[in-house]
């Protein structure tokens, strides 16, 4: 699928085909720092054309006719400016030098090639200039290309429809389905693939389109990626285009510091960067002046980036400052569309000298770069806190919808309450009365049983003296008694029972109530409905009213009925009475009617008053739990803080205590390593003094020894017990008794 086929070669005459299927070799060289001698000798060709077409006057205006009417190539329109000299003939060797010794002129002469790029890349050079000034030669992907076409992109429907909008007058991408649209949609789809981020953009296709009229579709593949890794490109054509919006900034700080009258302008109408500069920025002035400025202008591009944009835009602005101020918001925008590329139809040379008297400082450009980023950083905070405080105001609004279902469901649980504790109230009245009868009833038994006892005492006592008939008197009585006695019991076991039930019953009762809301909601309540009853009576008595007048209205009524029954018999003055009558009895009834409605419409607005009142009362008991909440809240953010706070307080503390313990321990072990230093000082003198004194004891000792022998040589032989001991000099003697010892 891939194309070898040069868009521009099949678009020109015959006159400058033929040069140009000579140059064409040299386009897309493998090594462009070492040339064959095949390239050289086709670059000698070339010049000898270029010669002959400079000689041949009817030849170069036929060129210049063709070229002129198709408009297709920039090959077309650069030569259609000027014609062809001895000084362009010494520019195309100048580049074919150029290009055969690339690394040595980029490195060591990049000045001027700067300002050879910005004179103008000849045509024929053009294509592997570009490649070498962005390094797209041997890059790996271009091995890769062909295998992306095999591939399906997800944004192929997008391309297609986007394709016949490029270009639409060139005689290259013009018809449908034709070789350059075809081209177009495999370079822009094998992008797609490659970075999946980006995609595809509506714009970067009369980049790509620019590409494939100066070289085949796999070298524009390969220029588009680096453009777009390098150019910062990639940044203008991501879906969020931050770096669009970077640009826009930079470019408005420019014309609000070197054009403040036509910012003021700008402002004035409402007249945004973006609405005439945006295109300017994503498609390199491809798609707002015409092809031969364009194509001079991305030849600067490609050896200078972005800035070359800012300078011819600001230019622009600067050459037309006069008309754009007299203009409305309209006004400028026909004038941007339709005046300014008409202006530029002599020629780049014009614009491109005004763009390099334009000031440009890059320090300044990082500078409103930080800017724009510490603005848009602001903007997401702001953007993040509003969704933050939205979803706190959904959540809230939640809040107040349960809190209002709470307080109705409280309402009709205290209204149930308020009924079953008037019904417990009741059972606990009956169940008290109840209790006092039982109560009395077995006061009365153990009233009838002692004195059961006591006639049963008395009787004992008159057992003993009686006889015997009245000893069964007694006995028959005893056993009545003890029936009685055994009634009365039963009933007093009756009646307890029936006591710890009522008990039961009161203790069941007592814990209803507990479990019932406090006085405090049932004393509003109760003011509530007490509310409410009094509206209530107030619409019974208005009906009563009401069906009173309707009983009035309906005597009135069957007396007209008899009325009328007459009228015919009775002369016209009582007929015409009558008349009167019924027109008053018609008057009253709508009367009444009326006054009907208007009890009506009295009742309907107690209703409402009393919801309203009911939901301002719930809403104010929302609000008080709000607020309680929000104390709660308060109350335990302080606590927190009042924690925290002890807590570092402990932290600091706990490090100076610490501090304290470690500087503490320095100070034991200083002290320690002191107390052995000197501990060994004294060992050492210690040791010292006893050498001292075990060798003043041996000086002793000799001084003794000689001294006895001094004694003993002087006087005779002792008599008596004396003995003999020998040392190491001399014989001494001793007296027995006498012990020497020799050390």
């Amino acid at each position: 699928m891939a194309s070898q086929v040069a868009p521009p070669t099949s678009l020109q005459t015959p006159a400058t085909s033929s040069s140009t299927s000579l140059s064409s070799p040299a386009l897309s060289p493998s090594s462009p720092s070492q040339l064959s001698p095949d390239d050289v000798e086709l670059l000698a060709k070339l010049e000898e054309q270029n010669r002959l077409l400079e000689t041949d006057i009817k030849s170069r205006c036929s060129m210049n006719g063709s070229r002129r009417n198709s408009g297709s190539s920039l090959v077309s329109s650069s030569s259609a400016s000027s014609n062809l000299s001895h000084l362009e003939e010494d520019t195309w060797i100048l580049w074919g030098r150029i290009v055969n010794e690339w690394e040595e002129v980029r490195k060591k002469k990049e000045k001027q090639l700067k300002d050879l790029v910005r004179k103008g890349v000849p045509h024929h050079f053009r294509a592997i200039v570009w490649q070498l000034l962005c390094n797209a030669q041997n890059m790996p992907i271009k091995d890769q290309y062909s295998e992306l076409l095999k591939m399906t992109s997800p944004c192929e429907k997008l391309i297609r429809r986007d394709i016949a909008r490029t270009y639409p007058e060139h005689e290259f991408f013009k018809e449908k389905d034709s070789l350059g649209q075809e081209v177009l949609f495999n370079v822009m789809k094998a992008y797609s693939l490659v970075d999946r981020e980006v995609g595809y953009c509506q714009g970067s296709a009369f980049i790509v389109g620019l590409l494939l009229m100066q070289m085949p579709e796999e070298e524009a593949f390969c220029v588009f990626v680096k453009l777009m890794q390098d150019y910062r490109l990639r940044e203008l054509f991501k879906p969020s285009m931050a770096e669009l919006g970077l640009c826009m900034y930079q470019f408005e700080s420019m014309i609000q510091e070197q054009l403040p009258e036509l910012h003021i302008h700008f402002q004035a109408q409402s007249f945004h960067t973006s609405m005439y500069a945006s295109s300017w920025f994503l498609t390199i002035f491809l798609t707002s002046f015409p092809l031969p400025v364009a194509t001079r202008i991305f030849d600067i591009f490609m050896c200078e980036g972005l800035e070359i944009v800012f300078r011819v835009g600001l230019a622009i602005l600067q050459m037309n400052q006069a008309e754009l101020i007299q203009l409305d918001m309209e006004g400028m925008l026909q004038h941007f569309q339709k005046v300014i590329p008409h202006q530029l139809d002599s020629g780049p040379d014009k614009v491109i000298q005004a763009a390099y008297q334009v000031k440009y400082n890059a320090k300044k450009m990082k500078k409103l770069e930080k800017d724009y980023t510490t603005i848009k950083t602001k903007e997401m905070e702001e953007q993040v806190e509003i969704k933050r405080l939205r979803t706190e105001n959904r959540l809230l609004k939640q809040r107040i919808d349960t809190l209002e279902k709470e307080s109705a469901s409280l309402a009709d649980r205290l209204i149930q309450g308020q009924v079953t504790r008037a019904q417990e109230a009741e059972e606990n009245y009956l169940v008290r009365r109840e209790l006092t009868t039982v109560k009395q009833q077995s006061e009365e038994a153990s009233a009838q049983l002692e004195q059961a006892k006591n006639t049963i005492r008395q009787l004992q006592q008159q057992q003993q003296p009686r006889a015997k008939g009245p000893l069964r008197f007694s006995e028959e009585s005893v056993l009545q008694l003890e029936q009685e006695l055994v009634q009365a019991r039963l009933k007093e076991a009756e009646s307890q029972c029936a006591l710890k039930e009522m008990q039961d019953k009161i203790l069941d009762m007592e814990k209803r109530n507990s479990s019932l809301p406090d006085d405090t909601n049932v004393a509003r309540l109760q003011e509530e409905l007490i509310g409410v009853k009094l509206r209530e009576a107030e619409a019974v008595t208005g009906l009563k009213e009401l069906r009173q007048q309707v009983r009035d209205l309906e005597d009135h009524w069957q007396r007209h009925l008899a009325r009328t029954a007459s009228r015919w018999k009775d002369s016209p003055k009582k007929n015409t009475l009558s008349e009167l009558q019924d027109e008053l009895m018609s008057v009253r009834l709508r009367e009444a009617e009326a006054q009907a409605e208007l009890r009506e419409t009295r009742q309907r607005m107690l209703e409402l008053e009393t919801q309203n009142q009911i939901h301002s009362n719930q809403l104010r008991r929302a609000e008080q739990e709000s607020r309680c909440f929000q104390e709660c809240v308060q109350t335990l953010t302080t606590q927190n803080k009042d924690l925290q706070v002890q807590l570092q307080e402990i932290k600091r503390r706990q490090a100076e205590i610490e501090c304290k313990s470690k500087e503490e321990v320095m100070a034991v072990r200083l002290r320690e390593a002191d107390n052995i230093a000197a501990m060994a000082e004294l060992q050492q003198q210690i040791s010292e003094l006893e050498i001292q004194m075990f060798s003043l004891r041996m000086v002793n000792m000799t001084w003794a020894v000689k001294l006895l022998e001094q004694q003993l040589a002087s006087s005779p032989r002792p008599r008596g017990p004396w003995r003999k001991s020998s040392t190491s000099d001399a014989v001494l003697w001793f007296p027995e008794h006498l012990s020497v010892t020799r050390h």
